[in-house]
């Protein structure tokens, strides 16, 4: 007992050095202090099973005096035993710092978890919190003003109990509480607070309380004006009965359980019971639950969250307004401590697989998979990988390459935790090989952006679903009547790219505005090339060859040049001379082994029969127009792919070498005398026709600058012999 009075002691005079004091536990104050008390006003916080925000809390008050009351006991709704704080913040300087107040109660404590501090409050703002580690904060803001001394006369309060009365003068089925408020003060009512039983924690009044549950009841009121004036608390007492009923059967009941779950099925940090119960007859009066297998039953009112570390049994029943009780149910778990928290990315790994040639490149397809392993414990939540600097896109089984080229997969992953590897690749080549056949695609074009006619979109030129890239999808090279049709088209493209999660917003509408900005369509801007080779045998027989060596037709529509007959010839288009042009067509390099064809297309030459000034036609081509180079062969002639032959010279070094067994698409532009030659969408040769060869010394045969300076001849396909074999296919022409 000295023990006892000796902490008293020393707990008064620590407060006293705060500048507060604190109302002893029998809640009786000295006589000075008790004085002091009721000239103060009195502010007062509360909490319960919320960790969020406090239950009831003060937003205004007059500079003075005052007592704050702070509680956090089953009385104010708090059934889980969590202790709660109401600190005053004194360390940010946009607030009031001279209240220097941290009160920690709890249910449990030696106040039952109410307590009470005297304070002088200044004018200005005081900020209050409740830190509550590992859940959140609740806090909130205090304005304190100047005291008037106008109004200092707490509002009147009144309440009424309506509803259907027995002999006995209880309520039958429910009553109704209404609650009025007046202020003769001056300030008005602020707010009207109500609270049923003794020890239930103040809510707001906005409404009249409608109470259906059986049994006597106790409704406390009290209201407070707006210069703070709070007025003595009333109540009102009754007792409600159940109508007259046979209702003999209880209530049905349930339970479950929920929170996060480990893999052992334990819950984690916290598990929140919540029971429902129902009946047909009276009418659910009651719930109850209890902890443990001998706790004492009490009110559940909302979800029971229970925080601590081990195995629980929560058992629960119910009431009907006849009386009827249900038998006690119970649900068991288990809550453990959270793991340390993962900070590590998962681990990824990539492995390719196919056949593959003596270069190392994959024949016909390369099969891509993708691994991922989380070391942080969280476990993997999902893999992603891009293709060809396309969007990423979720991975769900190996991704099957099968399109002819140089391809990069992009690779990442991420944890439950939400670490997220840095993202890795892996980059390979896929040759044609026999079996797969050449996507259907309106031609090749190999580009690393989308174009639209001339109009650069910026977009990535990917490689879609159907093996096409996009490019090749937009443009088809039809010969559109129309710009709106045009756009048409390029719409539908792109809502299915979008659809398939090839394009992303942003790239769409790029798409969309370089497509508008093309002109495609208009007076002049067709946009569409005519076929002069389109695969069918009446459009081969409009062209000639002259001089040695043939062209052969194949099954598929496509020529072969060396097939049948050696020599050098070539095969031309004589139905009509071109100006300035756009030329395309698809050639394969199919010369047998490890050998190179050779091969050229012939632009702008005059009429090859009874030239003048010569008596083999194959030579008026060589002679009077210019050839745009078909030869990777590493060795002999400097003249590669890409290079007009004679005056402007392309190395392997600087154009790459063509992949041979597989189509390429040529593009030959010619504007007045500016040459452009592009291979799968990539420019690889511009020249400007100035005349006279690079040869040094130059060629006897050479006819000078003015007779390379035709400004428009004739198209043909130059044929070397029967080891130098070329394939082309698909040519067509736009003139511009």
């Amino acid at each position: 007992m000295r023990e006892r009075r000796l902490w008293v002691a020393l707990g008064a005079a620590l407060l006293m050095m705060l500048g507060l004091t604190a109302t002893p536990a029998s809640g009786r104050a000295e006589p000075a202090a008790e004085a002091a008390a009721q000239a103060a006003q009195v502010l007062t916080w509360t909490a319960g099973d919320d960790i969020t925000k406090y239950t009831t809390a003060p937003r205004t008050a007059v500079a003075g005096v005052t007592t704050l009351v702070f509680e956090n006991s089953t009385a104010t709704g708090n059934t889980t035993g969590m202790p709660h704080t109401l600190t005053f913040d004194v360390s940010d300087p946009e607030y009031n710092h001279d209240v220097p107040l941290n009160i920690l109660a709890n249910p449990n404590d030696d106040r039952g978890g109410r307590h009470t501090a005297e304070v002088t409050l200044t004018p200005g703002r005081y900020r209050y919190y409740c830190t509550i580690p590992g859940h959140g904060q609740m806090q909130g803001i205090l304005v304190v003003t100047e005291g008037t001394g106008e109004d200092t006369t707490a509002p009147e309060t009144s309440a009424t109990v309506s509803g259907t009365r027995n002999s006995q003068g209880a309520y039958v089925g429910s009553a109704t509480v209404t609650v009025t408020a007046t202020d003769t003060g001056g300030s008005g009512v602020e707010r009207i607070e109500y609270a049923t039983g003794d020890s239930s924690a103040w809510v707001p009044y906005t409404t009249p309380v409608v109470t259906d549950r059986v049994g006597s009841h106790k409704v406390r009121y009290r209201a407070v004006d707006k210069a703070g004036n709070t007025a003595a608390e009333k109540s009102v007492e009754f007792t409600v009965v159940a109508p007259p009923t046979d209702d003999t059967t209880a209530p049905e009941t349930s339970a479950t359980v929920t929170g996060e779950r480990d893999a052992q099925g334990q819950y984690v940090s916290m598990a929140t019971v919540t029971v429902s119960a129902s009946d047909t007859g009276s009418g659910v009066n009651t719930v109850e639950y209890a902890l443990g297998a001998s706790g004492a039953w009490r009110p559940y009112t909302a979800p029971v969250m229970v925080h601590e570390v081990g195995t629980h049994i929560v058992r629960y029943r119910a009431t009907d307004k006849a009386g009827n009780v249900s038998v006690a149910k119970d649900v068991a778990f288990t809550v453990v401590a959270p793991p340390a928290a993962d900070t590590t990315p998962p681990v990824t790994g990539v492995t390719v697989e196919g056949e593959r040639n003596a270069a190392g490149a994959y024949l016909r397809n390369a099969k891509v998979t993708v691994s991922a392993t989380d070391h942080g414990g969280s476990g993997v939540a999902a893999i992603e990988y891009s293709l060809d600097g396309g969007p990423y896109l979720a991975y769900a089984s190996p991704v099957v390459v099968d399109r002819a080229g140089t391809h990069t997969v992009a690779y990442r992953a991420s944890d439950k935790a939400g670490n997220t590897a840095p993202a890795r690749s892996a980059t390979f080549t896929v040759v044609a090989g026999g079996g797969v056949p050449a996507p259907n695609c309106a031609e090749y074009d190999e580009r690393l952006t989308v174009f639209v006619g001339t109009i650069d979109s910026g977009v990535p030129n990917r490689v879609t679903d159907n093996r096409c890239r996009i490019n090749e999808l937009i443009e088809d090279e039809k010969e559109w009547t129309s710009h709106a049709l045009f756009l048409k088209h390029v719409d539908t493209v792109l809502d299915r790219l979008l659809k398939d999660g090839v394009v992303d917003q942003r790239e769409y509408d790029a798409v969309k505005e370089a497509a508008a900005e093309s002109g495609i369509g208009r007076p002049g801007q067709t946009g569409g090339y005519r076929p002069i080779l389109d695969g069918t045998a009446e459009s081969f027989a409009k062209w000639q060859q002259v001089g040695g060596g043939s062209f052969a037709r194949n099954a598929d529509g496509s020529i072969t040049s060396g097939t049948t007959r050696d020599g050098l010839g070539m095969l031309w288009f004589p139905e009509r001379k071109y100006g300035d042009f756009s030329l395309r067509l698809q050639w394969r390099d199919d010369a047998p082994g490890t050998s190179n064809a050779n091969s050229g297309v012939f632009v702008r030459f005059p009429w090859v029969h009874e030239h003048p000034e010569e008596s083999r036609p194959e030579w008026v081509a060589i002679k009077y127009g210019h050839e745009v180079q078909v030869l990777d062969r590493p060795d002999g002639d400097m003249y590669k792919t890409g290079s007009v032959y004679g005056f402007d010279r392309v190395g392997l070094a600087g154009a790459g070498v063509t992949q041979k067994g597989t189509w390429n698409d040529y593009e030959i532009r010619v504007v007045d005398q500016h040459y452009s030659v592009y291979r799968n969408g990539v420019l690889i040769n511009e020249f400007d026709n100035t005349g006279g060869q690079d040869f040094a010394p130059p060629r006897a045969d050479d006819p000078g600058t003015d007779g390379r300076r035709f400004a428009s001849g004739y198209l043909g396909l130059q044929v070397h012999g029967t080891t130098d074999v070329v394939s082309y296919r698909d040519i067509r022409i736009k003139e511009l």
